[in-house]
């Protein structure tokens, strides 16, 4: 089998923004669980304003990835910069001002069942920031309204919506805090492709208003091309390649091709246990 990280590549050089103003830069980052290596060396600049799409297999380290950027596991080794600031290593008082920088929506929304909706847009406001509540419910009926949902919504409970409008809601507490940088984690995952669509089209309008840098992480093509701006692919715990979305279906590098085509012949080759 070829080697992926010495896999030709088109665009730009694997893990390098396009332009010069960098967001977030993450150099030589490692991450082990045990004797499994999940992260092993990775490098990737993300440039601000830029949508960018990390895409992958299950198990390549997406996530773990995410997390890492985000604080919320510890990188063994390397570095991650946000406007400069070396984020690997710092105290939980020393993020707190990157992590005020941030939005996130979650795989499966993450709602709390036993608050009504715009406490749940709200929560970040009122708990984090020390909101009125009554400033708080303002600000989420508008983030309601700019994902599509009226008042009416703002009383229920998660349990009472689809998982559409549960999606909308995730994404509008995620906006509530004007954050400059927000995440996606599999954003679409279990809607109808109808649904997903509408989501991915929300994404991009919020994320153009806020004028936020975002990064997601998925292996839907559908939304990686709604989505993005640049792709970023993830292969055994380094970004192989990445470049302008437009040019993905040209990449030159196999282990990209085989992933956006879903084919099972190629260098990625899945692990298959008896049990």
């Amino acid at each position: 089998m070829s080697d992926p990280h010495s896999a030709p590549t088109a665009g730009t050089p694997a893990g390098t923004p396009t332009g010069t103003s960098v967001k977030i830069a993450v150099r030589g980052l490692r991450k082990s669980f045990g004797r499994k290596v999940v992260l092993d060396g990775l490098d990737l600049d993300i440039d601000a304003g830029e949508s960018l799409v990390i895409i992958g297999g299950s198990g390549t380290g997406k996530s773990v990835l995410l997390k890492c950027i985000l604080g919320l596991i510890p990188a063994d080794a390397g570095s991650i910069k946000i406007d400069g600031v070396e984020i690997v290593g710092s105290s939980a008082s020393e993020r707190e001002p990157m992590m005020r920088k941030f939005g996130m929506l979650f795989q499966g929304g993450a709602l709390f069942d036993s608050l009504p909706v715009w406490e749940n847009v709200a929560f970040g406001l009122i708990m984090g920031r020390n909101v009125k509540r009554s400033e708080g419910r303002r600000i989420a009926l508008e983030k309601l309204a700019a994902v599509g949902l009226g008042e009416d919504v703002a009383k229920l409970y998660p349990g009472e919506l689809s998982g559409g409008m549960q999606k909308r809601v995730a994404l509008a507490r995620a906006i509530a805090t004007t954050p400059e940088i927000i995440f996606f984690d599999e954003p679409t995952t279990g809607l109808d492709p109808i649904t997903a669509d509408v989501i991915n089209e929300l994404i991009v309008k919020c994320v153009r208003d806020l004028g936020a840098t975002a990064v997601s992480i998925t292996h839907d093509m559908a939304s990686t091309r709604k989505i993005a701006d640049r792709v970023a692919m993830i292969y055994q715990g380094r970004i192989i390649w990445s470049g302008p979305k437009a040019s993905i279906d040209n990449s030159g590098n196999p282990y990209v091709d085989q992933f956006i085509h879903g084919r099972a012949d190629g260098p990625i080759k899945m692990d298959v246990r008896a049990r």
